[in-house]
């Protein structure tokens, strides 16, 4: 329950969706096939992280 609790709770200063992805990858890319990409993980790769998802 440790990973669960982690994924829920990012530090600040760290991106609350990437954090998510991070630490509950299995539930966060459950819907892919194999080898996808998530498009959310890319896009703020590409992009950057909007600053509303930031914790402060």
């Amino acid at each position: 329950m440790f990973g669960a609790n982690r994924a829920q709770n990012p530090p600040r200063g760290e991106c609350r969706q990437c954090w998510y992805h991070a630490y509950a990858s299995r539930q966060a890319h459950a819907h892919l096939a194999p080898r996808e990409d998530c498009p959310d993980c890319v896009s703020h790769m590409r992009n950057g992280h909007p600053p509303h998802l930031i914790v402060k």
